[in-house]
């Protein structure tokens, strides 16, 4: 009940939002945006554009330290100026691991300053772990099988794979890839962030259900992480307990 109450809610909030918003695309760390997000609001009001851009070098010397990088990113996206822009976006190309998720996030900030300034608007940003494309989040899904204990037959994988392409396609989704596990099948997937993703899983596993009743109603979906097998395993232990 409570689960149903939180998705209505989210799914409330989705409908609410304008038509002209954006999506992150990449997949980045959640832990790593909270970071972020709480960094960047304590420098918004601090940062001397002039100083930031004098400083903007020290981001290509291998001597710079992470914290400082860190710093220099943040402090150029909260600058209305293409200039900012630009050197965000070359450091990228050059850049990998935690810092280069860390300039992913500042080149999007940039971006959606702006197209503030441009537009003379406010602009919508929505990002998850996942990422998505265009107006589509990216979806982590695990369908669980009836039988705990055995990987779906081959007719059952193909017809899962099946049904699931088929649906995504009548909801403007998109199939990205499915892997079949011991009591558990995982897949990737692309749907528009206005999609009623309830009923677009109900109806893949209704229909599935109609060969030979090897799903459960029930399923997990999130948007935060790929999780591994052993993740899944022990959250489906917890919930059994609970």
């Amino acid at each position: 009940m409570r689960d149903e109450i939180f998705y209505n809610n989210i799914q409330k909030a989705f409908e609410n939002l304008p038509d002209d918003f954006n999506i992150l695309e990449e997949q980045i760390d959640v832990e790593i945006q909270i970071q972020y997000f709480e960094f960047i609001r304590k420098i918004r009001e601090k940062t001397d554009h002039v100083e930031v851009f004098e400083n903007s070098d020290e981001l290509f010397m291998t001597k710079t330290s992470l914290e400082r990088k860190k710093e220099i990113l943040a402090a150029l996206s909260v600058i209305d100026d293409v200039k900012a822009y630009r050197i965000i976006e070359k450091f990228i190309t050059l850049s990998e691991g935690f810092i280069k998720q860390w300039a992913v996030l500042a080149l999007q900030e940039s971006r959606i300053l702006l197209q503030c300034s441009l537009l003379d608007e406010q602009q919508v940003f929505i990002s998850t772990g996942l990422g998505g494309r265009g107006q589509k989040l990216r979806y982590f899904v695990i369908f669980l099988n009836n039988a705990k204990k055995i990987i779906l037959s081959k007719t059952q994988q193909k017809l899962l794979k099946d049904e699931l392409t088929f649906e995504l396609e009548k909801n403007q989704g998109e199939f990205e890839s499915i892997d079949f596990i011991e009591g558990f099948s995982t897949a990737l997937i692309m749907l528009p962030l206005k999609a009623d993703i309830h009923t677009v899983f109900r109806n893949i596993i209704d229909e599935c259900n109609q060969y030979g009743n090897f799903l459960k109603t029930d399923l997990i979906v999130t948007n935060v992480k790929i999780m591994s097998r052993g993740e899944i395993l022990d959250l489906l232990s917890k919930r059994e307990n609970s």
